[in-house]
């Protein structure tokens, strides 16, 4: 039985996994990681896989559905995302009507909304929600059999003229037993194909956990309020299979919602990385709260850079969005990284409850005043199912619900939510306007050229520094 795993054409670039998709000003273009594990996964039981990323490769939407035709599948996998759904929804149902194949949308919208996204278009036949890789495998058995659909959990489907939910479906347990990220990049996608600007080229990313035991209101991550980790020795073997396997990598990126968050564990593999003599930088999300200590191992590790999420300095608004930090925080985490000789990438959203021009003033000159390494500066996102988009939609901030609205004409990131004496355009030419102040100051230019350490990270400079000028200069 052949599968087809399609993260579907839309625009150039055009990063579907990313928290909040758009074709990033840095040039970032994230793996879709969630359709690789479901692809090892198939594979592992011994379906006839094929996993096509055409906005990695380039593929327009007439050579993505010549590719669909040619291999004739029986089931197509189509990942979503808010932006692009209406897209991803017209591709789908111009693959069935090409082929007889099942249709199924996966990913974060259509988790969130899975009965609107199947009454989008009669050619889809089902929606899985939340975490797919089991519900895909007993669906591919289901339809290889000729059984029911609709005893499959996880899905939404059609059954006698109306839309329905099965049975939620656990979500695994025993993440180990699930195939290597880096594994199944290598057979199927091209790693030069995608960019992290804060990471040495090229790069590949994998997951050491699922989840996060924080909730914060604007968050699309799945699972959060859960968290789950792969053994240790696991993670290990992973390293090892990347350093062998895909010499070409100069950094691996731990894309764990918060990497550090269970002290005793990341002390333990930071401890078994050393003893293996695991040679290859890596990166990963952390919070403000990642004790010294710990920063000291994960630097002596190999950790070059951590991406983490300040969001703001006025406890009012972090605590309007459920962060659970504070600004002395922040400054103490700052200083205790800097100590500790790892980089940071500074993540601060403006627009969030409580903030004003004023107060969006003052978190602009915090950020410059913390100057982690880079720094990237979001209008408030607000994605279905979230704390933040109700909270959007129930205060009348949320402008339209035309998803297409998510990003502008380029592909970047929009603003929807409009509050009296701030509306979304000023987020957005205030966010700009932040990115400008933060990287043009003549001692941030030339800390980030002297602080050069490799061919990986120039080549990651060289193509951040393109990207983002072709953003500004057009």
């Amino acid at each position: 039985m052949k599968v087809l795993l399609l993260n579907p054409p839309f625009l150039p670039r055009f990063s579907r996994t990313s928290r909040s998709p758009e074709i990033s000003k840095g040039g970032a273009l994230y793996y879709p990681y969630w359709l690789a594990y479901a692809a090892g996964v198939l594979e592992d039981h011994k379906f006839d896989v094929k996993l096509v990323d055409s906005p990695a490769a380039g593929y327009s939407r007439q050579a993505t559905l010549g590719f669909a035709v040619d291999f004739n599948p029986d089931l197509v996998v189509c990942d979503t995302s808010t932006p692009s759904i209406h897209n991803d929804v017209e591709v789908a149902a111009e693959i069935k009507k090409h082929t007889a194949a099942f249709i199924l949308l996966v990913g974060v919208h259509a988790s969130a909304l899975p009965a609107e996204t199947l009454a989008m278009n009669e050619s889809v036949d089902a929606v899985a929600r939340g975490e797919y890789e089991l519900t895909l495998l007993e669906l591919a058995q289901k339809i290889e059999e000729g059984g029911e659909v609709a005893d499959v959990a996880g899905l939404t489907v059609r059954k006698d003229g109306k839309i329905v939910n099965t049975d939620n479906r656990e979500l695994i347990k025993n993440l180990d037993e699930l195939p290597f990220l880096s594994k199944v990049y290598k057979k199927y996608l091209s790693i030069k194909d995608y960019f992290y600007p804060s990471v040495r080229y090229p790069e590949v990313t994998i997951l050491t956990a699922r989840g996060c035991p924080f909730n914060c209101s604007f968050c699309n991550t799945p699972f959060r309020g859960s968290y789950r980790t792969r053994s240790v020795e696991n993670v290990i073997e992973e390293f090892k299979y990347i350093q062998k396997e895909l010499p070409m990598v100069k950094e691996v990126m731990i894309e764990d919602d918060t990497f550090p968050i269970n002290k005793k564990r990341t002390i333990e593999l930071c401890d078994r990385m050393i003893e293996e003599k695991i040679n290859l930088p890596w990166s990963c999300n952390a919070r403000v709260d990642t004790e010294l200590e710990v920063l000291k191992k994960m630097k002596k590790a190999g950790c070059t850079l951590m991406c983490v999420g300040f969001e703001s300095p006025f406890q009012k608004t972090l605590d309007a969005v459920n962060k659970k930090t504070t600004k002395d925080l922040q400054v103490k985490f700052m200083s205790n990284a800097r100590k500790a000789g790892i980089k940071v990438h500074g993540c601060f959203i403006l627009g969030l409850p409580g903030d004003t021009k004023e107060s969006i003033e003052k978190a602009i000159r915090f950020a410059i005043e913390l100057d982690p390494q880079t720094a990237q500066f979001y209008p408030i996102m607000v994605y279905p199912d979230t704390e933040a988009y109700k909270w959007a939609k129930e205060n009348g901030y949320l402008i339209t619900e035309d998803y297409r609205k998510w990003i502008d004409d380029k592909g970047v990131h929009n603003c929807v939510v409009s509050r009296p004496g701030l509306g979304n355009t000023d987020l957005v030419e205030l966010c700009d306007r932040a990115l400008r102040r933060f990287y043009f100051r003549p001692k941030k230019i030339i800390n980030i050229a002297l602080s050069t350490h490799d061919s990986g990270d120039f080549t990651r400079k060289i193509i951040g520094l393109k990207n983002t000028l072709k953003y500004f200069l057009g």
